[in-house]
């Protein structure tokens, strides 16, 4: 069998990272009449490249198939918003950025970001390949254009809307197939004085916190600083800057300038390198055991939810997330573990979770049938969710997440 070959460097990948199995499109979310009918499911079989250490994922669902019709909606999480409300508020302070400015979001989902620096008054444009997401953000105001970003496009952008003080991409770096075209693009649309912010998952929070379920047919790559160093250097880019965040279990987001204007780093940048190294991240023997500890947060899950349905107490999951897709799938969960599934987006009322075939109801649910015992499917945001739940006290309903281990609340 031939080996996949490295979408960073074209090394052969032979070398795994983790494998879990195989599983639909975390996003695939299924409605009635579908569920009598065949779904198609690829495998999860992550390697890590032995010359770029470039961690990843071969392409098995193309980006075309997965976001031109998109579930995902960036505003139903409050502090999602506020997040992006707070990152507008910095790089203005940072950037001074005033009325005379233009910042440019990729993959600007709903526009969830935008919205803060059109309250502003600053011209901002949202580049957003799925057109049902891209509505939501031009009612919000938010001027888009559908398409998906790579060299050729950004230019076209740029010619038609000038080069941009400020290009943004959110959590879709690790999205693209073809990551180094999509770094050419973020090139493309920014000023020679001007900087990209990236923000990504952080492999190394990823590995510390066993947080397998990020894992899934939409993320491509999975990135540290180091590789995100060597992926940006390929389009001219140089990051200048990195602070660590919370958001996702643990993120990055990355300041970076042309290459040619770029100056040097900050301390930050060689502070996170030096933690990668310690963990290993700069070999690849470091990478390994991953796996080990993925086996043992899958059986204590299973084993958990057998308990519950053996004492006769029914459980219910909050969220359906994509990430959640990953996990019950890889633990082979089905509707006599967990009854239904509840989120507070409305586009996935009455559908059913992929390969599982739980269905998704609205959140009034729950005190509706007040079950048992609430699985948190969105572990990252469980403070926010927490809060949300907590008229469930009521009828004495536990919560529990099953990552980065299991813990019943």
């Amino acid at each position: 069998m031939t080996a996949p070959l490295c979408r960073l460097c074209s090394a052969e990948l032979r070398r795994t990272f983790v494998d879990l199995g195989m599983s639909p499109p975390c996003e695939s979310y299924l409605a009635a009449d579908q569920l009598d009918a065949g779904e198609t499911f690829y495998p999860l079989h992550v390697r890590v490249c032995e010359q770029c250490l470039l961690v990843q994922l071969p392409v098995h669902v193309s980006a075309e198939d997965i976001f031109s019709d998109y579930a995902y909606f960036s505003s139903y999480s409050d502090s999602w918003v506020r997040h992006a409300r707070d990152f507008v508020d910095l790089a203005q302070a940072r950037l001074g950025l005033d009325r005379d400015s233009f910042v440019v979001e990729v993959a600007s989902n709903d526009g969830y970001l935008l919205q803060h620096s059109v309250a502003k008054g600053i011209r901002s444009l949202g580049i957003e390949p799925a057109a049902n997401v891209a509505e939501a953000a031009v009612a919000r105001g938010v001027p888009t254009e559908v398409l998906f970003l790579g060299e050729e496009t950004g230019r076209k952008v740029a010619e038609i809307h000038g080069r941009a003080d400020l290009v943004v991409a959110n959590n879709v770096f690790a999205h693209v197939p073809d990551i180094v075209d999509f770094a050419r693009g973020l090139r493309a649309l920014v000023a020679e004085d001007g900087h990209v912010t990236i923000e990504i998952p952080h492999l190394l929070r990823l590995i510390e916190g066993n947080e397998y379920d990020t894992i899934y047919h939409e993320h491509f790559s999975y990135l540290s600083l180091l590789t995100t160093q060597r992926v940006l250097a390929e389009a001219g880019l140089t990051v200048v800057d990195v602070q660590e965040l919370s958001s996702h279990g643990g993120s990055l987001r990355t300041w970076s300038a042309p290459t040619e204007r770029a100056g040097a780093p900050t301390g930050a940048v060689a502070k996170v390198l030096a933690d990668e190294a310690a963990a290993g991240l700069d070999t690849v023997d470091g990478h390994a055991g991953f796996a080990e500890r993925v086996s043992r947060a899958r059986d204590d899950f299973v084993e958990f939810l057998v308990g519950e349905r053996r004492a006769g107490r029914r459980v219910a999951a909050y969220g359906a997330p994509g990430k959640g897709n990953t996990l019950l799938n890889h633990c082979g969960v089905r509707g006599d573990l967990i009854s239904f599934a509840v989120d507070r987006n409305p586009h996935k009322h009455g559908r059913f979770l992929p390969g599982t075939h739980i269905p998704i109801s609205p959140v009034e649910r729950l005190a509706d049938e007040r079950p048992d015992t609430i699985v948190v499917m969105p572990w990252n945001l469980r403070t926010e969710i927490t809060h949300q739940l907590e008229y469930t006290r009521e009828w004495g309903a536990r919560l529990v997440v099953a990552l980065p281990h299991l813990e019943v609340f």
